[in-house]
């Protein structure tokens, strides 16, 4: 004749099934709890726009992998101190340096000198000058190095970019040179480098079709260190095909798990 369970066996079996489940979904909560947030200021519309798209979707898988999420804006009048403090990483995708509220650039002026968040900007970030009736914003023409916009390549060109810090983390993985296609590389009015950490240049002579407009020394990713946030600026970003380039998604990925932690 078969024994019923005793009480306490069946209290000893529940109690283990409760540690089990409360085990379990302080498991998954964990799991599901972003290492870090990321805000990105993204152009919207505009030749940069199939880019941006791209680097949307990219980033939406690559979330996913790393465990952090993204935000979007669209424009900076969410921008202010409050606003900031929530995330970890500002990312300026391909947005230019003007059209910026006052509240908005007083409040990334702190995010940045301070060491609020990190940051990546790309491509449109260094449009400095005076532009749709702009004035240029002084303290990110230093912060970009003191630099000013001058010419770009309207033709586009394919060109060699040239590794100088490989131990740099931002740079783990990437070659000692890869090649670029159909960039149209902005030059500006001096190299930012006496102002800089910069990590990689291009190879002006590599470039095809050849073109006149260079500027001998020519920084396409590098990082102002005298700034408290981690930050990097990379040059590329005009088209969506660079998001089936290794070396520059590399140097993406580097760069966001890089500056978003202090």
């Amino acid at each position: 004749m078969n024994e019923r369970p005793s009480a306490i066996t069946l209290r000893a079996v529940y109690s283990a099934l409760f540690l089990l489940i409360a085990i379990t979904t302080a498991g998954l909560g964990q799991a599901s709890a972003p290492k870090f947030r990321v805000i990105a200021l993204a152009e919207h519309g505009g030749i940069h726009q199939p880019f941006v798209d791209a680097a949307k979707q990219w980033l939406g898988d690559l979330s996913k992998q790393e465990n952090f999420s993204v935000d979007y804006i669209e424009d900076t009048e969410k921008i202010d101190d409050d606003f900031l403090s929530h995330y970890q990483l500002f990312i300026q995708l391909n947005y230019p340096p003007y059209m910026w509220t006052p509240k908005a650039m007083a409040a990334f002026q702190k995010y940045i000198e301070q060491g609020r968040g990190g940051w990546i900007g790309f491509h449109h970030a260094t449009l400095l000058g005076e532009f749709d009736g702009y004035a240029m914003w002084p303290w990110f023409h230093e912060f970009m190095g003191g630099i000013r916009w001058k010419d770009y390549i309207a033709k586009f060109a394919t060109a060699k970019v040239v590794v100088e810090d490989a131990k740099h983390p931002v740079l783990q993985g990437v070659p000692a040179s890869f090649m670029i296609e159909n960039e149209e590389w902005y030059t500006y009015d001096r190299s930012p480098r006496p102002n800089v950490h910069v990590l990689a240049h291009v190879d002006e002579s590599t470039y095809k079709p050849d073109t006149k407009t260079k500027m001998g020394d020519h920084p396409v990713i590098w990082s102002n260190e005298r700034m408290k946030a981690r930050n990097i600026y990379i040059f590329m970003g005009h088209h969506p095909e660079l998001f089936q380039n290794e070396a520059f998604t590399t140097i993406f990925k580097n760069s966001i798990l890089w500056a978003a932690h202090p």
